[in-house]
């Protein structure tokens, strides 16, 4: 991992990240794609790299919680989705881990340097946009204020707890009009499916989260999205 992962996010001695964030780490070091996506496929034409910013935090009041945004409606690629930070990597980034801080900061004000990294999970290959994504894993340490930067860009940002993610009330799955099924999550505003949700499937599971769900409760996605707004 990065120097700042094991010195902490100002370059001194860090103090260790709470135990549930430890367990989550830990967890993310024997899996694969497949705790993420049923169908893992690799590039079969050229791709970009990208990276996306996984970041936890804790609260008082709600526990722990994660860092999502909503995506610009007028936006020509995926508007209106919920995603991690995150986007493709530019040629000066000193790979996925500044990829990952440079394109949160530039979405939502996140400061770099109040953000742990703690690992880099597998590669995930997105055919649909042609990006092979590497998410990472990281605890908010010094946690600063964020926002939509730039609102062509980012509708909403919001720290959404663990708790409300898990609950079971708030878990269902999605039908697209093009016929597959995928996970989806029911947040203030928000509706998260798609990719990001099966990433947010695979953490709750690791992070020890799980509750038992509906996974029969399949739900029309133009209907679901209409339900958040």
């Amino acid at each position: 991992m990065t120097e700042a992962a094991e010195t902490g996010a100002a370059g001194t001695e860090a103090v260790q990240p709470p135990d549930w964030m430890q367990r989550l780490a830990k967890a993310t070091e024997q899996i694969d794609a497949k705790t993420f996506m049923r169908d893992p496929r690799t590039p079969t034409r050229s791709y970009r790299a990208a990276a996306v910013l996984m970041l936890f935090g804790e609260s008082e009041e709600h526990g722990p919680d994660v860092l999502l945004l909503r995506r610009s409606d007028t936006l020509g690629s995926h508007p209106g989705q919920v995603a991690f930070p995150g986007g493709a990597s530019d040629p000066e980034d000193d790979g996925p881990v500044a990829t990952a801080l440079r394109e949160a900061y530039e979405e939502t004000g996140v400061l770099g340097s109040g953000v742990r990294p703690l690992a880099l999970l597998p590669e995930l290959y997105v055919p649909v946009s042609g990006f092979v994504v590497t998410p990472v894993l990281a605890y908010w340490e010094q946690p600063s204020p964020v926002a939509p930067v730039d609102p062509a860009e980012t509708a909403a940002v919001a720290r959404v707890p663990v708790a409300h993610l898990a609950d079971p009330a708030n878990r269902f799955r999605v039908r697209h009009p093009a016929g597959y099924v995928s996970a989806a999550f029911s947040a203030p505003g928000m509706l998260v499916w798609g990719f990001t949700a099966g990433l947010i499937n695979g953490l709750i599971a690791l992070g020890g989260w799980e509750q038992p769900w509906d996974a029969t409760d399949v739900r029309d996605l133009e209907l679901a999205l209409r339900a958040t707004q």
